[in-house]
């Protein structure tokens, strides 16, 4: 599809999952007049400056950049207005101001990362699978106050496997939203959409769950859930910010683990002990409620990610060991 329209977009947007957005609208020929995006900041141990993924993406095309600390700030408004947008569209970017959200004539859509009205808030990826969730998706909706509550354009289901990771997930979404965000761009230009209020898609008895931010706390494994519930725990951290544990020798001495990838070994009559049982070779599981959690990928602090063979191999861990 080739687009002649005069349409003025400013897309908005800072990480990897941002630019399959930016990129479908500029391989359609949208004409993208800016690019807003986070300002490049020192990250790492060497503290080198940081660019964004979009930003990186907007170089790369030559598109118009900028770069606010403050949304607020009158320098970032007068440069914004200069702009001129017809339209605006914002994938996996910070909160707007009203002065900002309202400015274009065909106003501010943002892409979400779960069929709206479920899951609003920042972490919709992760807690749709530490949650156990079937479905998840992608939703457009045009900005109004209140967070993620603004009136539906389309929303876009896709299935979650019973092992699936959230980073897997996230690139399942990343795709389907940038076809869903083309989708939305073509209708509002040609005027042939419809906006529906996100009451009408809650379904008798349903039930809406939120997704805050994910803090420290939520990413330590509690071993008196079920398989399934630390199962998920696992894969909805994965690979980021990660579920975590503490391996304790029969000395009593700790060590901080990572857990990236695990699978599930149902016995019903096992309780919720927390034993570890391993060959001190090949595999390496935990008693819970409910059967046995085989964990397969791992990372002690400070070290690399490993598989259970390679981690084995260098770290001596019996049966006598415990989790915490």
């Amino acid at each position: 599809m080739q687009n002649e329209s005069p349409l003025r977009i400013v897309f908005m947007g800072t990480p990897d999952f941002a630019v399959a957005s930016l990129d479908i609208l500029v391989k359609h020929k949208f004409n993208i007049v800016g690019v807003v995006t986070a300002p490049d900041k020192p990250a790492g141990r060497g503290l080198e400056i940081h660019q964004s993924a979009v930003k990186k993406y907007a170089v790369e095309k030559g598109l118009t950049i900028l770069q606010p600390e403050k949304l607020k700030s009158d320098e970032f408004i007068s440069q914004l207005k200069a702009l001129n947008a017809d339209l605006q569209i914002v994938v996996a970017f910070r909160m707007l101001p009203e002065i900002v959200w309202r400015m274009p004539r065909l106003g501010t859509f943002n892409l979400h990362a779960s069929l709206l009205p479920q899951y609003r808030g920042a972490a919709p990826i992760n807690w749709a699978v530490i949650n156990g969730e079937a479905e998840s998706g992608v939703t457009t909706f045009f900005l109004q106050h209140e967070i993620d509550t603004g009136k539906i354009i389309y929303r876009d289901t896709v299935t979650i496997d019973e092992n699936e990771t959230a980073g897997e997930l996230h690139d399942k979404l990343m795709r389907t939203g940038a076809s869903l965000v083309l989708k939305t761009v073509v209708a509002i230009q040609n005027k042939s959409y419809t906006e529906t209020d996100q009451l009408q898609f809650i379904r008798p008895g349903e039930v809406l769950r939120h997704a805050p931010k994910i803090f420290k706390d939520d990413c330590r494994i509690n071993w008196s859930e079920s398989i399934t519930q630390i199962h998920n725990t696992v894969r909805g951290l994965s690979p980021y910010p990660g579920a975590f544990t503490e391996l304790v020798s029969p000395q009593g001495k700790v060590f901080t683990v990572k857990i990236f990838k695990t699978t599930k070994e149902l016995n019903p009559s096992i309780a919720a002990s927390a034993d570890v049982s391993t060959d001190s070779s090949t595999y390496l599981k935990v008693s819970a409620r409910g059967g046995y959690v085989c964990i397969h990928e791992l990372q002690l602090a400070g070290k690399k990610r490993m598989t259970t063979a390679e981690f084995l191999r260098g770290f001596p861990v019996n049966d006598q060991w415990k989790v915490q």
